[in-house]
């Protein structure tokens, strides 16, 4: 019997790479990949809903499943990191901690994607910085960002920019024209259509006063681990409405895949890392002393704290109309898993 072939964009990591180079495959399905970067991927799918399979952000499906969308996710979180860690200050902003944020302007790729929505929920919640106490200012154009695509308008209360066409948060931070943001992406190799600053880096400007808000990552991922029990996830995977509808069957087979490229990715990972890098093995001990043996796991069950906190900041930072409901995220059959 031929297997069902579904396209499938993916963003590439460890434990998407089996999946990717075929070593692990779906039960019944012939994976078709197509490997972009995250942004450009989630925007086609907002936009165009070109994939059967796709990665997206996670912020920007719980938007428009509360619009109505028949995309159903599976609970799988390829991506997790300490959003909040990622912020960068300018050394002449006078900010030495986070409640220094208060009154000053932030750089943001996107309002409404998950890493920022982490952002001003961690801010918030675990450093008393309101949202509302900021200035944001937001890279990415209406014509090629997530929110053209679902319809985003800033939340009432907030005070919200555009960052000129001809700028990009990270000239603009390099340049001291805003007080902090996630420049990550502009200090990476590579660029993309939808993020002006993998291409528009501030040359010229002074790097050397581009400085992390927390410089020791370790200590505060290991703050935020212990105070809250989970490693931050961003994306999720989606299965397209007409595919979820006919083939009810492929979203536990995919589910089922990606455990098994995870594992697959770990066990590669004990392997590789200790011959790859000095001290590897160690650094590899370190993590999962702090984050246990596992830091991302897939399933509702072993989520689910996570899951209702995205699902509450969503509401509460006004990107959602309602509070959805887990159930309603989550293709059925993995449901209980």
């Amino acid at each position: 019997m031929a297997r069902l072939k579904l396209s499938f964009a993916v963003e590439r990591s460890e434990r998407t790479l089996p999946l990717i180079d075929g070593t692990i495959q779906p039960e019944g399905i012939e994976l078709v990949p197509i490997v972009a970067d995250p942004s450009e991927i989630f925007w086609r799918q907002l936009k165009f809903q070109e994939f059967e399979i796709s990665a997206l952000s996670f912020s920007s499906y719980m938007i428009i499943k509360s619009q109505g969308t028949d995309m159903m996710a599976i609970p799988v979180f390829p991506a997790r990191r300490f959003m909040h860690t990622q912020l960068f200050v300018h050394a002449d902003a006078g900010i030495k901690e986070p409640a220094d944020l208060i009154g000053k302007k932030i750089g943001v790729g996107e309002y409404q994607q998950t890493a920022a929505l982490w952002t001003r929920r961690t801010l918030e919640h675990d450093f008393g910085v309101s949202q509302y106490k900021v200035h944001w200012f937001m890279e990415r154009s209406e014509e090629l960002s997530h929110g053209g695509a679902t319809g985003f308008t800033p939340p009432k209360g907030i005070s919200f920019q555009r960052i000129p066409p001809e700028k990009s948060l990270a000239s603009m931070l390099v340049n001291r024209e805003l007080d902090a943001g996630p420049v990550h992406r502009a200090l990476q190799k590579g660029s993309n259509i939808i993020d002006r600053s993998t291409h528009n880096r501030g040359a010229g400007g002074d790097w050397s006063k581009i400085k992390p808000l927390f410089p020791d990552i370790i200590s505060e991922g290991a703050r935020f681990f212990k105070a809250h029990g989970y490693v931050p996830a961003s994306h999720t995977y989606v299965i397209r409405g007409d595919v979820q509808e006919k083939y009810p069957w492929v979203a536990f087979s995919l589910y089922d895949a990606f455990v098994r490229a995870k594992e697959a990715a770990r066990e590669r990972l004990a392997q590789d890392i200790p011959s790859g890098l000095i001290f590897g093995a160690q650094y590899l001990a370190q993590t999962r002393k702090l984050l246990g043996d596992d830091p991302f796991p897939y399933g509702v069950a072993a989520n689910q704290q996570m899951i209702e906190t995205l699902i509450e900041a969503s509401y509460e930072q006004g990107l959602t109309a309602r509070k959805l409901e887990i159930g309603e995220l989550f293709a059925a059959s993995t449901l209980g898993i």
